[in-house]
């Protein structure tokens, strides 16, 4: 009995135009595609939300600041006042971090260095490294708030392609300017 040497050529011919499991190739190919995207987006409008959150509780809180009260508040009064009004930030006295400096006039300079957030690993306390002075009538101020949060989605899209801390987590910074209204 001899073998036909064409019968190979003809198997894989067949095999070739076979196909069975063509949608399930392209799912395998796709799904992890669309997936990252769904997740970076889902990822992003969260980032996004708490970013627009954190903003509109600073505004609130300067508000507050800016048209003066007999009494200014102290460090933890102000950050209370932030984190009262901010919804999507869980643990908030936790995670935020509050600057508030005069703006030397002479040289417009702003906030010293890089903005200063709660390492949640450290033991130090972070008021010790912060600048808070509610400054005087007429002043010109700026507000630097700082929050971490952990990325849900820390392995895809968006989660590696943002910068974060040793604990992984990443920080929404929220600057403002005002000036303090004259005392009446």
């Amino acid at each position: 009995m001899s073998r036909n040497p064409d019968r190979k050529p003809r198997r894989f011919v067949r095999l070739g135009r076979d196909e069975d499991g063509a949608a399930t190739v392209e799912f395998v190919i796709l799904f992890p595609i669309f997936m990252t995207i769904f997740l970076a987006a889902f990822e992003s409008g969260l980032m996004m939300l708490r970013n627009v959150m954190l903003e509109r509780s600073v505004d609130l809180a300067v508000r507050e600041l800016r048209l003066g009260t007999p009494v200014p508040p102290d460090f933890d009064q102000f950050k209370e006042t932030i984190c009262a009004r901010t919804y999507f930030v869980d643990n908030c006295n936790d995670v935020v971090q509050v600057e508030l400096s005069p703006v030397d006039l002479t040289t417009w300079g702003p906030l010293d260095g890089a903005p200063r957030c709660i390492d949640v690993e450290s033991t130090i306390d972070p008021f010790d490294q912060t600048e808070y002075s509610v400054g005087g009538n007429n002043e010109l101020m700026l507000v630097r708030v700082c929050a971490l949060f952990q990325p849900i989605f820390p392995t895809t899209g968006l989660g590696l392609a943002m910068r974060s801390d040793s604990a992984g987590n990443y920080a929404i910074v929220v600057t403002s300017a005002f000036v303090n209204e004259p005392s009446r």
